[in-house]
């Protein structure tokens, strides 16, 4: 069946950098958009990045443009989001997705 797991997270101070990966698996992840999505602390999930299945197509959320990039490596089924000049605002459990599923979710916590 279809399983995606992020790792990557942890506390991190502002201005700082994590690389989130997403493990995908069961299902044929070079055929598929890849998305990373975030849920903050008493919030809604919030769209991040979108990567088309060649990897040369990215969206990002306006709140993270510039300092956020999605990559994918569709040899090792396998996204990335790596996160640049983080704020205390980007602290949520981030998730990849694919049609509506989502793994288990990393913590991110960037607090001084």
């Amino acid at each position: 069946q279809v399983q995606l797991v992020e790792s990557g997270g942890g506390l991190v101070q502002p201005g700082g950098s994590l690389t989130l990966s997403c493990a995908a698996s069961g299902f044929t992840f070079s055929g598929v958009v890849m998305s990373w999505v975030r849920q903050a602390p008493g919030k809604g999930l919030e769209w991040v990045s979108s990567i088309g299945i060649s990897g040369r197509s990215t969206r990002y959320a306006d709140t993270v443009k510039g300092r956020f990039t999605i990559s994918r490596d569709n040899a090792k089924n396998t996204v990335y989001l790596q996160m640049n000049s983080l704020k205390p605002e980007d602290t949520a459990v981030y998730y990849c997705e694919n049609a509506g599923t989502r793994g288990p979710g990393t913590q991110v916590t960037v607090s001084s």
